[in-house]
């Protein structure tokens, strides 16, 4: 039997080490009941992203609707070329807003979940958070970017990593009930370098200031259907206990691995390291 992947030492006192495991053992042969489990499990976390996914697009889109109707009632009251010329900018930025928001449903939807190619992962966190912004200001959260430039690619499936995102940040946001600071980070793993010194490693951190995760609880917030939520919130998210299982699933599935600090009274930090393309480290 192979040995499990290993995991990420950390230095924080209250840091849960997860391995990424969870694939069946072939030499095990594991039960037909037991796989069909794992696949009904699998096509649950799918549905409920994707549902929190359209909820999510809707009220972006509703937002953005609002904002195409209000910016040309402002056109047809002023006739003076400077209300109309305003009018007419802000309803072409609200209507690429809506297309990026359209796009990230339709792919979603059309389930490309298995095609893995080189993907930019920061492009795909300003499109992420185009999605989010909204939301966070409603909930008074504020959200910080330390996104490194010039990064080599990552072997992903984009719709697969955006889920991943919006799970994390829709986390992180319930956690901060009061409002809060949103950190996302990304950075080449300074640990883990070609011979040659280039990375082979990207880290992707994502922290809040919420209320934390008692250490009684943080080993078990990647099982499925475990959840801290008596159900979903107000915007009808959460609560199903799917989403960091889904998360879990998904770093698996691009041969990462993750390491949660989490502090009381302080916040959690999600630390992702996935490894760079093929190609990258060849080309370095």
């Amino acid at each position: 039997m192979p040995n499990p992947a290993p995991t990420y030492p950390s230095q924080h006192p209250h840091a849960a080490m997860v391995p990424s495991s969870g694939r069946p053992d072939a030499a095990g042969n594991p039960q037909t009941e037991l796989l069909a489990m794992k696949a009904q499990i699998r096509h649950m976390q799918s549905l409920a992203s994707l549902g929190e996914l359209t909820g999510t697009a809707t009220h972006e889109f509703n937002n953005v609707l609002m904002t195409v109707i209000n910016y040309a009632k402002l056109g047809l009251r002023n006739q003076d070329a400077a209300s109309k010329e305003k009018a007419l900018t802000k309803i072409l930025e609200a209507s690429e807003r809506a297309a990026v928001i359209t796009n990230t449903i339709l792919a979603q939807a059309r389930n490309r979940s298995d095609a893995k190619e080189p993907t930019d992962l920061v492009a795909l966190i300003r499109d992420t958070l185009v999605l989010m912004q909204r939301e966070m200001q409603k909930y008074r959260i504020s959200v910080e970017l330390d996104l490194a430039e010039h990064l080599p690619m990552i072997s992903a499936s984009g719709n697969q990593i955006q889920r991943l995102l919006l799970n994390l940040m829709t986390n992180a946001r319930q956690a901060m009930g009061e409002g809060g600071t949103l950190l996302i980070r990304v950075a080449a793993d300074a640990t883990a370098k070609s011979p040659q010194g280039a990375p082979t490693q990207i880290e992707l951190t994502v922290r809040d200031t919420g209320a934390g995760i008692p250490d009684e609880v943080l080993p078990r917030i990647f099982d499925p259907f475990f959840s801290t939520k008596a159900g979903p919130d107000e915007t009808g998210k959460g609560g199903t206990g799917l989403g960091l299982a889904a998360c879990k699933e998904i770093i698996d599935e691009h041969g990462g691995r993750v390491r949660v600090e989490s502090s009381l009274g302080r916040g959690t930090a999600f630390v992702i390291r996935f490894p760079v393309t093929i190609a990258e480290q060849a080309a370095a």
